[in-house]
């Protein structure tokens, strides 16, 4: 069980926070509205909801099932369907049928997050929270009781590694030499272009962050001019600077271009390799464009 200490801890309340708020973010057409994950997750119900919304696969279970029974054999089905899905990319499933039909709010939130990353929710986790649990065994007639750390969340960069490792992951590990061959190519080419509106980028982290370069170079890229009402010129909020990068995205894939594998989170929050994805993907697609 949960100690009393880490379900007050601020970062944990956080990150419950997040899943709530997420959620009820992916469930508000079913009118299902989330206030403790505890006591609304344990019956199948809202996982089964989330799980195909997420998916796209419908499950074949009962709508409601008021029995323990019920419930068990509903969250049975829809647990054999997350697992299945999230096994193959090394997740370590600490959740069963009787932890969460329990309402052990460890092992719940283990899942929400696991399924929050394999379907790369729009949202922020925090970093680097982890929970103390009690457990107790039974030596000899004796009950003897251990606190156990229990990770569950990491850095974002591990989490969303365990699906996808690609060139630039290896130019960052192996290459770093060759990094900035990359870098100065990439810079060379969106000069070229945002040279046109006088702009000029000397930094691909940070410069890149809010969004507001990468909409104005998809104009230029394509030759159209992208309305001021469309997107925030001067974002000021981690969600404006979000909604620029998401736009950008949504304009690169007008353009014909395939949806980016980095997260608009990523890219605000000055992850280069992401960064890096998002250019490079532009760099091959318009290097000859004029």
């Amino acid at each position: 069980m949960l100690d009393p200490t880490s379900r007050e801890n601020l970062k944990f309340k956080d990150l419950l926070k997040v899943l709530i708020d997420w959620i009820n973010s992916e469930l508000e057409e079913d009118r299902i509205i989330v206030k403790d994950l505890e006591e609304d997750c344990y019956d199948g119900q809202v996982l089964q909801k989330l799980f195909e919304k997420l998916s796209g696969r419908k499950l074949n279970v009962a709508e409601v099932t008021q029995s323990e029974i019920g419930q068990k054999q509903k969250l049975q089905t829809v647990l054999e369907s997350v697992n299945e899905m999230l096994r193959p990319h090394g997740w370590t499933i600490e959740w069963n049928v009787d932890s969460i039909h329990s309402k052990n709010l460890v092992a719940i939130v283990y899942l929400l997050v696991a399924m929050a990353m394999h379907f790369q929710a729009p949202i922020r986790l925090p970093e680097h929270v982890s929970a103390q649990v009690v457990v107790v065994k039974k030596r000899e007639g004796i009950l003897q009781t251990a606190l156990v750390t229990k990770e569950l969340t990491s850095t974002t960069e591990m989490m969303m590694g365990r699906f996808e490792r690609d060139a630039f992951d290896t130019l960052l590990d192996h290459a770093p030499d060759k990094l900035n061959v990359v870098k100065t190519s990439l810079i060379t080419f969106v000069n070229k272009h945002l040279n046109k509106l006088n702009l000029e980028v000397t930094e691909l982290e940070s410069q890149f962050a809010d969004g507001v370069y990468l909409i104005l170079l998809m104009g230029l890229l394509e030759d159209y001019f992208v309305p001021l009402f469309n997107f925030f010129l001067t974002p000021e909020s981690f969600e404006q600077k979000v909604h620029n990068v998401a736009f950008a995205f949504e304009l690169m894939q007008d353009g014909g271009l395939k949806k980016p594998k980095a997260r608009p989170e990523d890219v605000v929050n000055l992850n280069l390799k992401s960064t890096l994805r998002v250019l490079y993907n532009l760099f091959t697609n318009y290097k000859n464009s004029e």
